[in-house]
């Protein structure tokens, strides 16, 4: 393959040397040794998450657990019994105790996606385990204590979206630092990079040998708009070299 990636120090797997990706990377490592909580913005697929991880990999906390509850995704009565756990009595078993991810991240680093999805009245409860590190299961009056780093993530801008989905006062708690993740579009010299990596990265996995990425081909990828980011570009380069037979990429271009 012609070309290097790169990738910082402390930051394996992010790969891009565009300024505005450098002075992320940076905040990123001068947070890591704290224990504040931090909220990291962007678009689908821009790697939040991924630098959620690295900040956690390279933390205090690393030797403990990194949870991660995604609350787009999770029913809302849900997402509170995820978070918090429950106690509930069973006619044959007694009472029986499921623990919540917050106890599970004890020590280590809870990571909320779309943050700005939780529940108006599960905030308050949030809100509370950010300020005293204390909550109850569901259906139980035992206190427990955890000490967690919470790290939250949006794609969308939290100041913007009006009273009915982030309380002012949790904004303010997660927002002790504000990461912006640049999404492709702002970094388009990352592009060739990202996709080199991309390709030697499929090509080991499927056991081809793809040496060389066409410039026009490079040249309409670097173009392109990548609504999806990362997480799009990469899924385009998995199935080019799926569709490449030789030593060079053939990329469906028809489809951007």
């Amino acid at each position: 393959m012609q070309g290097e990636t790169h990738s910082e120090p402390d930051f394996d797997g992010i790969i891009g040397q565009s300024p505005m990706l450098k002075a992320v990377l940076t905040l990123a490592r001068e947070v890591a040794a704290g224990n504040a909580p931090v909220l990291i913005l962007g678009e689908a697929g821009s790697g939040k998450e991924s630098i959620a991880r690295a900040i956690h990999r390279i933390s205090g906390r690393r030797n403990h657990s990194f949870v991660k509850v995604n609350c787009a995704t999770t029913a809302d009565g849900q997402l509170e019994r995820e978070l918090f756990g429950h106690q509930k009595e069973s006619s044959n078993d007694g009472i029986r105790q499921t623990t919540g991810r917050l106890e599970l991240a004890n020590k280590g680093t809870l990571f909320l996606q779309e943050i700005a999805r939780v529940p108006l009245d599960l905030q308050p409860k949030l809100l509370r385990v950010l300020n005293s590190g204390e909550f109850e299961p569901l259906g139980s009056a035992r206190i427990i204590l955890v000490d967690v780093r919470w790290i939250a993530a949006s794609r969308h801008d939290l100041e913007n979206l009006g009273p009915h989905r982030l309380r002012k006062d949790l904004y303010n708690q997660l927002n002790a630092t504000t990461l912006r993740v640049p999404s492709l579009r702002e970094r388009r010299e990352d592009i060739p990079l990202l996709v080199r990596y991309f390709v030697q990265t499929f090509a080991r996995r499927m056991n081809k040998r793809i040496a060389t990425v066409p410039t026009e081909t490079m040249n309409v990828l670097m173009k392109s708009d990548w609504p999806g980011n990362v997480t799009e570009l990469e899924g385009f380069i998995e199935r080019a070299v799926i569709l490449t037979e030789g030593s060079t990429l053939h990329a469906p271009l028809t489809e951007l």
